[in-house]
């Protein structure tokens, strides 16, 4: 079992190229991923979504790539002479103009604005790929690491839930046989109050089946067993969260259905302390990947 929530930064340098990946996952119900990298390196954006995919299966993930080249070939110099001898035709006019000595040093013509400008060489696609992928699969691994320590403290919390939960499907499994018995002496007794000294005895034992039959919950009891065990062999795989999750809602419906069929005061307040566990490890399942 593994939590949504990790976090790994790594860093490679390689032949003059250095890559640094951060990502950040926490809860969602889908893998839903914000990509953040440089714009030249968007040839690379759907390999680093796959990759992503191969690895983590739900929760939201930002990724921040960043990249340096250091290469002594990454980068190009052009220079625009015609602009330059444009600049230089204007000084000249502004000196016969003003009168002033035009003394302007080719330096200077360097630091004007557009006569020479820095651009970035083409890179190498597949080197940088490979940098990107072998950067991101170790950031995964750390996300990985965290993810499975934080799953580790989930479901031991899952487990103490399951545990309180079997306890008091057994109270109530304990309880259920004596609901019957009890509705028989209240209706006995409500007989004797109404006066009637020899009730039809077969008309009372039709009344009390009729009731154990629309009160019988060994059923629902079986089916909460079964969905407790299965609860825990699916926690010993990843990904488990949607399994869990709607092994969950199953539990609540057989909860409920006790509920309204029990009418039992004593069953009703083990139903209502089940649904309190039950929420309890619907809330923890969310974090679960």
């Amino acid at each position: 079992m593994r939590s949504m929530t990790g976090y790994g930064r790594r860093s490679l340098a390689r032949d003059g190229r250095e890559m640094t990946v951060e990502v950040k996952t926490v809860n969602h119900r889908f893998l839903d991923v914000a990509l953040r990298m440089p714009r030249h390196l968007g040839f690379a954006e759907d390999q680093v979504r796959r990759q992503l995919s191969e690895t983590l299966s739900r929760g939201h993930a930002d990724v921040s790539v960043q990249y340096r080249n250091t290469r002594p070939d990454a980068r190009r110099v052009i220079c625009d002479p015609a602009l330059a001898a444009a600049y230089r035709d204007a000084m000249a006019a502004l000196s016969e103009a003003t009168g002033e000595e035009n003394t302007v040093p080719l330096s200077q013509y360097a630091l004007l604005p557009d006569v020479l400008t820095v651009t970035e060489n083409e890179e190498d696609q597949e080197a940088v790929s490979a940098l990107l992928a072998d950067t991101l699969a170790l950031a995964l691994q750390d996300v990985q690491v965290l993810r499975a320590r934080e799953g580790e403290a989930l479901k031991a919390d899952l487990t103490a839930h399951l545990e309180l939960l079997e306890k008091l499907r057994l109270q109530i499994a304990e309880r259920a046989p004596s609901v019957v018995e009890d509705y028989r002496q209240r209706l006995l007794q409500r007989i004797q109050e109404l006066g009637v000294v020899s009730p039809d005895e077969s008309r009372v034992v039709q009344e009390v089946a009729i009731f154990a039959d629309r009160a019988a919950i060994d059923e629902e009891l079986s089916r909460l067993d079964s969905h407790i065990r299965q609860a825990y062999r699916l926690m010993e795989e990843s990904p488990c969260g949607s399994k869990l999750n709607f092994l969950v809602q199953e539990m609540n419906r057989e909860v409920n259905t006790i509920g309204s069929k029990a009418l039992d005061s004593r069953i009703a307040k083990l139903v209502v302390n089940a649904k309190s566990e039950i929420e309890k490890l619907r809330e923890q399942i969310q974090n679960v990947e």
